[in-house]
């Protein structure tokens, strides 16, 4: 007899990651904080009411692709062109800090008398990739927050998005390099031409792609769903060739499935679709499974204590590393820091890290602990901070300049919908034909 369990589980999700949604918005925090904390609350770690489960695993995984796809969609191009420099430079420096930082605080804790190590490698490289852990970057989850507040394509926005594209890249790199020397089955030059053969698939891709759409937006204009369809075929085959054929992580591919498709004609029709998908059904699975995976291990006074200093490293390493490469790069002083925060969230990208060391070596099971403590702090950490840096009053009064007005939660697809033109290609008679 089949299990339909599942479908409990899910209505559990939804549920509870609204509720909490709408209890962090009434406190004026973004909303996905409230669906980190439905899924925490739920999973193994307080409650134990639902579980990771595969359809779980495999509904967030689409989530979080079609999150990143929507992400692309909304870019500035343009903008994100000229702040490429930028965004290299702060995403080096918020790779090299919490590489540091991370290497400083396991190598204090990491020794005999503090915390046991049951690791094969040396202690030396078990350090370097406690510091490797620390350099990952979750941007889907400040790609949500910066949309709930309707400042995903501002320049600080876009820095953010740059930058994490960049801390991918680079942080597959280091984990190549540190894995390559615990495991001699991997070759840092064959990952390195992976990398640049996956730019050279988005480059053609996006010409062809190009191509292909002005012709079928000429034969084809009466029927917008074929779009859809079609941009959503894109994002799953871009996000497959990346991860499996180039090494590269599936979101990547997905977030430049986003930036081909957001030069088309049809971009806001596409966007309107997705955002509601993603809204009702794939981002509250994505965000609550983060929570769910979850699972304290019993902990020592000293793996406590790595584990609170561990977590005020990673949050500050990136906020000063990131913050400082935008202050280099000439961004005003407000923009850093909401740079810098925009790149705090660990998320299932340092779960993914931690597995891969704990698989060839690299980590002792009794730090696992303190990993999932970083993970869960910095991911409920940076939206609030975001939220916070974003977030200022009109001046009451003086001839200076008014600062930002606080908005209320609209992303910027929704607030490009309200605008006359975006419904000049919702409607057509085709779409009530059947």
């Amino acid at each position: 007899m089949e299990s339909y369990g599942f479908l409990l589980d899910l209505a559990l999700i939804l549920l509870s990651t609204k509720l909490f949604g709408l209890l962090t918005k009434r406190i004026h925090m973004p909303q996905v904080v409230g669906a980190l904390v439905a899924g925490l609350l739920m999973g193994p770690a307080v409650f134990n009411i639902i579980h990771e489960t595969e359809f779980i695993h495999q509904m967030s995984e689409i989530g979080v692709i079609v999150l990143m796809f929507c992400a692309g969609l909304e870019t500035d191009i343009d903008e994100l062109k000229r702040c490429g420099k930028a965004s290299f430079i702060i995403a080096l420096l918020g790779v090299l800090i919490p590489l540091a930082g991370g290497f400083g605080v396991a190598w204090f804790f990491n020794r005999p008398g503090m915390i046991e190590s049951t690791a094969n490698s040396s202690l030396f490289l078990q350090n370097i990739f406690i510091g490797v852990i620390l350099t990952a970057t979750s941007v889907s989850i400040s790609v949500e927050t910066l949309k709930e507040m309707g400042k995903l394509n501002t320049k600080a926005g876009n820095a953010i998005l740059g930058a994490a594209i960049i801390d991918d890249i680079l942080g597959i790199i280091a984990l190549t390099l540190i894995t390559s020397m615990a495991d001699t089955n991997v070759n840092i030059f064959i990952v390195l031409l992976k990398i640049f053969g996956f730019l050279v698939m988005v480059a053609v891709a996006g010409v062809l792609l190009h191509r292909i759409y002005k012709f079928w937006v000429q034969r084809y204009e009466g029927n917008l769903r074929r779009f859809v369809i079609a941009a959503f075929v894109i994002c799953l085959l871009m996000a497959y060739f990346a991860e499996v054929i180039f090494g590269v992580a599936d979101i990547t591919g997905a977030f430049f499935a986003g930036l081909m498709v957001t030069k088309t004609t049809k971009t806001n029709y596409v966007a309107k679709r997705f955002d509601t998908l993603s809204y009702i059904l794939l981002s509250p699975i994505f965000f609550a499974s983060i929570g769910i995976q979850v699972q304290l291990p019993g902990m020592t006074a000293n793996i406590i204590w790595f584990a609170v200093i561990l977590t005020v490293v990673a949050i500050l390493t990136k906020i000063v590393g990131c913050g400082f490469g935008a202050k280099m790069c000439g961004y005003k002083n407000k923009d850093c820091i909401r740079i810098g925060a925009g790149m705090i969230s660990r998320g299932e990208v340092a779960l993914i890290v931690a597995a891969k060391g704990n698989a060839v070596g690299l980590m002792s099971a009794a730090l696992l602990g303190p990993v999932v403590i970083v993970v869960v702090l910095t991911t409920i950490v940076a939206p609030i901070l975001l939220k916070i840096t974003f977030s200022h009053k009109k001046k009451s009064g003086g001839s200076g300049t008014p600062e930002e007005v606080e908005i209320p939660y609209e992303s910027d697809l929704m607030k490009n919908y309200n605008q006359k033109e975006s419904w000049e290609v919702s409607v057509h008679p085709q779409e009530f034909s059947r």
